[in-house]
């Protein structure tokens, strides 16, 4: 095993290809951008396996392998591995450098080849680095499955609520008739490291605050957000929250879970209904027009013991896939670093 720079076992190549360039185009070879396979081409401009770096825009940083015979448009970053490392294992070594924290630009971010050449990392022989490409693969290939699961989870619930609630001719009621909004009063910066009680902000993550303001069961929705993706969470007991983040309480006795996958539902419609720039947001008027079934109640009740089985599953394969993964990081370091 030796330390060596990333330049000294991959050379940088560019492409000059523009998405309009490719898709109107057929052929045998493959095609990639920053979001992966685009489609085939006619013609190809690397004969073997290489890895691509996305270098400009969203996902900056991120790597993928690309097959022989295939291409990349411009705002990728050929890395042209030399004899001395499998194409494989020049992939793992670039994912695992994290190379995003080269970015320059703001409003167009971007990476270059000549800040992150001289990264280093242990470069072990050839039959060696065959046997890491496979534990690594392995481990792989159980976060994948992992990940497929909770979809597939997800779809479950999704299947469920059709075949119990669609076009059953059940009411169907707007926002307004359906929940009590109001929003939290704080800042985002108000929260406590280790504080007594949960503090609902915008962000996925759960933070914690050391007063409450609410001490009820409601559904919290972020109202604001970078890139427009929401979501919905749900509590009972005593919190507090954002000022940007919706409280609402359901004005009957109808079930919270059943309510709360409805929302989930319309979340990829709200994305593309936010307004503002930099920062998208939502209004009671977007909110206002959606519209949610209202089933019998004993059915809502059938409904929520259905979810939260299948959560259940869902909270013990996502342990099983945040294990995995701190496995595959481990072994990251251990190889690598």
């Amino acid at each position: 095993m030796v330390r060596v720079k990333l330049e000294d076992v991959c050379e940088r190549g560019t492409s000059n290809l523009k998405m309009s360039d490719v898709t109107d185009l057929s052929g045998n070879y493959p095609i990639y951008g920053a979001a992966g396979y685009i489609g085939n081409v006619d013609f190809y401009h690397q004969i073997n396996p290489y890895v691509a770096i996305v270098k400009d825009g969203a996902g900056i940083g991120r790597a993928m392998l690309c097959p022989a015979q295939s291409s990349i448009i411009g705002t990728m970053q050929y890395l042209l591995p030399k004899k001395n490392i499998l194409p494989r294992y020049l992939y793992y070594v670039v994912k695992y450098m994290h190379l995003e924290k080269y970015f320059t630009g703001a409003t167009i971010p971007h990476i270059y080849f000549k800040d992150y050449k001289n990264e280093t990392f242990n470069l072990e022989a050839l039959e060696r680095q065959k046997e890491i490409v496979t534990v690594l693969e392995k481990c792989e290939k159980v976060i994948e499955y992992r990940k497929r699961e909770l979809n597939e989870l997800d779809s479950l619930i999704k299947a469920r609520f059709v075949e119990m609630f669609y076009e059953k001719g059940y009411p169907v009621l707007k926002w307004n008739d359906v929940f009590i909004t109001t929003t939290g009063k704080l800042d985002s910066n108000a929260s406590v490291e280790k504080g007594a009680y949960p503090f609902f902000t915008c962000s996925k993550e759960l933070l914690r605050i050391d007063t409450y303001a609410f001490d009820q069961e409601a559904l919290l929705l972020a109202g604001n957000n970078a890139a427009g993706k929401y979501d919905v969470k749900y509590y009972a007991g005593k919190f507090n929250a954002y000022q940007r983040t919706y409280v609402l309480s359901l004005k009957e006795n109808w079930s919270y879970r059943l309510f709360q996958y409805q929302l989930e539902d319309k979340l990829e419609y709200l994305q593309q209904q936010s307004l503002g720039g930099l920062t998208k947001y939502l209004t009671l008027k977007i909110l206002g027009e959606l519209e949610f079934v209202i089933p019998p109640e004993e059915l809502q009740s059938e409904f929520e013991i259905f979810v939260t089985q299948v959560t259940k599953s869902k909270v013990a394969v996502q342990k099983a896939l945040d294990e995995t993964q701190i496995l595959f990081d481990s072994l990251m370091q251990e190889y690598f670093g």
